[in-house]
């Protein structure tokens, strides 16, 4: 009977975890979207484009908002993934594509004191014409991509959720921009290449 209420109890725990990941979207598929080059507006006023980076071997680029209660879960992540990886050669970008007559949180005069306020360490553009989130195809704030150079283009990696715990960052147990950039860092395939991003929907102006 001990033996049955073990196998029981495992079955069970299996079968939570795999609702766990098909209802997050969690699955590996291989992007290879090429990226467009761009130049947006940081919020010190000058404009970055990815050619500005002469040595990156990859990005970490979030599309992020002011206003988002999920997006507000991560900036000191951010600023952490920032500091860890950019001397590495993979800084991170953030970029603001959210519909600023939607949402009045989001115009270009709030992202600069929030970026003063919570001390970025990294640009945060904005993306007035939703352009640069189109070419992405970004949906929700945050949305990470991990973004690597193969022969000269700008290929996304990793697509989805930072990690897998917003609201509690010290029950991470799964880093998944993390280790996207780790495994591409060692030359290693990204076993998580696309994940579901959660947070709040970014509409498009037609």
């Amino acid at each position: 009977m001990k033996l049955l209420k073990k196998i029981s109890i495992l079955s069970l725990s299996i079968l939570l975890i795999s609702n766990y990941f098909i209802i997050n979207g969690y699955s590996i598929k291989k992007n290879n979207i090429e990226i467009k080059n761009f130049s947006l507006k940081n919020t010190d006023g000058k404009y970055i484009s990815l050619t500005d980076f002469k040595d990156a071997k990859g990005f970490i680029i979030v599309f992020t908002c002011n206003h988002c209660p999920f997006a507000k879960l991560y900036p000191t992540r951010f600023n952490e993934l920032n500091s860890k990886y950019k001397p590495l050669g993979i800084p991170l970008i953030a970029i603001s594509s959210t519909d600023t007559i939607m949402y009045e949180e989001d115009t270009y005069s709030k992202m600069v004191s929030k970026a003063l306020n919570e001390k970025f360490n990294f640009p945060y553009l904005f993306d007035v014409e939703q352009l640069v989130a189109k070419n992405f195809n970004a949906q929700k704030t945050p949305h990470a991509f991990v973004i690597w150079k193969e022969n000269e283009k700008w290929v996304i990696k990793y697509s989805g959720a930072i990690d897998d715990n917003g609201a509690e960052p010290k029950k991470v147990q799964i880093h998944f921009v993390g280790d996207a950039v780790s495994a591409l860092l060692n030359k290693k395939p990204v076993e998580i290449s696309e994940t579901k991003s959660i947070g709040c929907q970014i509409y498009f102006r037609k």
